[in-house]
């Protein structure tokens, strides 16, 4: 029984997972949205919040926490400089997740993951 067990394994050994999320992470502040299987966009999710919550705290701790996430201190950079005005007035909720049916080469149900700006 998996009871009180979050995350998912994705059939992945959990350092290939972490790359993995940490790669997919890096991405989706690069180029604000990307396209990638339903249940990857499901783990993504709650890494992409939390590195959006460090931004709008925005001290030198949390940006040393996000570079150990993220690695690409441009996109870092981006992310800090950026956070403040474009997610201030939300409370959480920064990712958007569209589905968008299956893949034709194996029939994986895929999904578009996009960060909301309001």
């Amino acid at each position: 029984m998996r009871h009180r067990k979050s995350g998912l394994k994705l059939n992945r050994t959990s350092s290939h997972r972490k790359a993995m999320f940490r790669n997919m992470v890096t991405s989706l502040f690069k180029h604000s949205k990307i396209k990638t299987t339903e249940a990857k966009a499901k783990g993504l999710i709650p890494l992409a919040d939390k590195m959006i919550t460090l931004a709008k705290r925005g001290d030198l701790h949390a940006r040393r926490q996000a570079l150990a996430v993220i690695r690409e201190k441009d996109v870092v950079h981006t992310l800090f400089n950026e956070a403040g005005d474009k997610f201030s007035t939300r409370e959480g909720g920064y990712t958007r997740v569209t589905k968008l049916g299956p893949r034709k080469g194996d029939v994986a149900p895929m999904a578009m993951v996009e960060l909301i700006f309001d």
